[in-house]
Parts: C-alpha cells; structure tokens; sequence
C-alpha cells in the first residue's frame, strides 16, 4: 500500500485522524468508547531533513525533501516512473547563481530548508533528456505551465529518428533546481528569458528549432527576438496571443493567492492534478500522474517556486503577451513561426487566433481533439507533426 510521510509534522499512528487542530502542538483523534464518544489526545513531533531518520525520509536518493513540506516521502515500494524517467536524462548547469548564498528559509515560518530548496553554489542544474544523434537538427522542447519535460515523452521517440531532440525542465519544475525565491532565482519572466538563453547555449552551439507550450511561450517569443539567428524555426503550442489571453485562468490564478497560493500549491493534487486535468480533455492515468505529483510529494520546494512563478506570470503575463504579439507582426521577424492549437483548450479562447494568424502571416495548424496541453493529448500525432514542419523546412534551407 502506497504510504505518505509528513516532512513537517509527523503523525506517530498509522492511521490518519478525523481531524487536525493546527497549530496546537498536538493532534485530536475521535475515539469512541461505548455511548460516552471519548477523544484520546496524541502528542506529535516536528522533524528537520537533517535529522538522517531512514524510516522518515522515504524517497529516491535525487531528492530528500526538505523538512517542510505537508506531505512528502516514498509514495510506493515499486519502481517509480518518475525514477525510469530520470534514468534517461542528464543534469546540465546553466545560468549563474544570484543572490547573497545565505540558505533559504520558506516564506511562511522561516525555516532553513533542506539540501532540494538550496540554490547551486555557481550555476544552476537543469535536467535534460536528448535522444537523436546531434549530427541532426537539433530541436529544443519546452513544457508549459505547469508541467514537465515528462509531457513530451511520446514526442521524442518520433523525433530521435531523424532530429536531435532535447526536453528539459524549467527551473522550479520537474528534476531542475527549484530555489526558493529571493535566494538565487526570482522566477520573474525575465529571468526565464535570460536563463533560457544560458541553457540552449549550454545545451548546443548549432542553431535550433523551438518548440515551446502555453503560458513560457511569451518567455521563448522574447528569447527568439534577440536570437533570430540561433532558431531555424518557432513552433507554439497553444500560446496566449490575444490580450483575452492575458489573463490567468482561475486554477492558475488561484496558485498566485496570498497565503492560500502558497497553501494550494503544497497541494499535490491541487498542484498538478487539478490544472492539468482543468485545461482540456486530457484523462490522467495514475501512474504518469504520480511522475507530476512527485515534485511535490518529495519537497516543498516544488510548491514555493510554482507559487513565485503564478504571481509572476499574474503581474508579467500582459505586457509579455503585448510585446509577442507586436515581435510577431514585426515585418523584421524573420523566424518562420507556425501555431499548433488544440481546438478542446479551456484555459485560451480560440477566438481572435485564426486572425492573427493570418494578419502575421503564420501558418496555423489546429488539432481538433487536443486540448491545452496537446503534447499530452495527441503526443505521437504531435511529434509526427513536427517532423514534418521541421522537414519541411530543412528541404527549403
């Protein structure tokens, strides 16, 4: 049976109680003697990561929490899918380390954080899963908000045939560094541009083909403005690009929330469940949803920086939607650029699309049965696809 462990507070019982009184330093359990209903009271104990209790940090050696997250640990004794996935990538560091180097401290109580939430001494680990030989062309692919390089899984072995393709994590997602913001990376927009540039340079010196989905999309857009001459092409996946886009959707939004953001985003389910399955008509299967929980059951690491990014996409997302759509209908852009949406998206209208498609002068291909996140929904189609846009104008060049 799979098993939770609280890195926080730390039940002693196995079974779970009917209710929780926090912040008393003690839990209370109902227990029913006869007619008279008597309630036992059962002390609890905080533990810190650091205390190197086996029994309590259950969890792949990659990751070992962090001392604050509400619940976290080893979820089952079989083989993880996130643990064959991180069998086939590689750390790649990228993009200097800012900030003064003192540890980080959650946002909330103030406590040191574990090893997970630490920033790197110098530069920053990026995971990456390549496949192809890098005699080919080299197509870079990049999840969306908020996912992982794990949704392009059914794209890669469609593209290794006859490109280089490489999916990475973003900071704060996935197996990349998740520092806690103010302690080395902000996760402002801004910085995701600037450290976006650092990891394709990190990544390979031939010029790419990117593919970017959903909400970084503006983030890669102000990336390809300053480095026309690094791209062969752009292809965005269910980008936002009308201003009806640049407003978060209410599973996001709420993500940015004082106080509750911070709570919602230590939330597994909440987290990654709930937004992905509120995009679109994607049905997860557990077994890839425990890959999407994973960061989260592991560190509250994961929540922090999910919440940092929410609250700057809610301040940022507008002026970054404005400046793609005017990059993108400047008549010096001179990036081919293609669209592929997914018709079945519930967060982005497809309202006002097709016209700025045609105004710009981009090719706009539609999926009918693909929602938000279309790697998900249509993986092999879309990885057929995309050999096929990429072959294209390779015949051309």
């Amino acid at each position: 049976m799979a098993t939770l462990h609280c890195h926080c507070f730390r039940m002693l019982p196995s079974s779970p109680p009917d209710r929780i009184n926090l912040p008393l330093h003690q839990f209370s359990f109902p227990k029913n003697h006869g007619a008279q209903g008597r309630k036992k009271l059962l002390p609890f104990r905080c533990r810190s990561s650091s205390d190197n209790n086996e029994e309590y940090l259950l969890d792949a050696p990659v990751s070992v929490g962090d001392g604050f997250s509400f619940s976290g640990g080893k979820y089952s004794d079989e083989p993880s899918p996130a643990d064959e996935w991180f069998k086939k990538g590689k750390f790649v560091k990228a993009h200097p380390v800012s900030g003064t180097g003192e540890k980080a401290k959650d946002p909330l109580f103030g406590l040191t954080m574990g090893g997970g939430s630490q920033a790197s001494t110098d530069l920053f680990r990026w995971f990456c899963v390549e496949s192809g030989s890098t005699d080919n062309s080299t197509i870079v692919l990049l999840h969306g908000l908020p996912s992982q390089a794990y949704s392009y899984r059914k794209v890669l072995p469609i593209l290794e045939k006859n490109y280089h393709a490489i999916a990475f994590d973003w900071l704060g997602f996935g197996f990349s560094d998740k520092p806690q913001p103010r302690y080395g990376f902000d996760y402002t927009l801004d910085e995701y541009v600037a450290s976006l540039e650092s990891i394709i340079n990190a990544l390979t010196s031939k010029k790419v083909t990117l593919v970017v989905q959903g909400y970084f999309s503006p983030i890669a857009i102000k990336y390809a403005s300053n480095h026309q001459e690094k791209l062969n092409g752009l292809i965005l996946l269910n980008p936002p690009l009308t201003m009806q886009h640049a407003n978060l959707p209410s599973t996001l939004s709420v993500l940015s929330n004082f106080l509750l953001g911070e709570i919602f985003c230590q939330d597994p389910l909440r987290a990654s469940d709930k937004t992905m399955l509120s995009c679109g008509p994607y049905q997860i299967k557990e077994d890839v949803a425990m890959v999407y929980r994973r960061p989260y059951l592991t560190s509250g690491s994961a929540g922090f920086a999910l919440n940092a990014i929410s609250k700057a996409m809610k301040k940022q997302l507008k002026g970054y939607v404005e400046d793609s759509r005017a990059i993108l209908m400047d008549n010096n852009w001179t990036v081919q650029t293609t669209v592929c949406w997914g018709q079945r998206d519930r967060w982005l209208s497809f309202d006002g699309v097709e016209d700025f498609c045609k105004e710009s002068k981009h090719r706009l291909v539609e999926l009918p049965m693909s929602g938000h996140h279309v790697q998900e929904d249509s993986g092999e189609e879309l990885g057929q696809l995309l050999a096929g846009i990429v072959g294209k104008r390779s015949s051309i060049l």
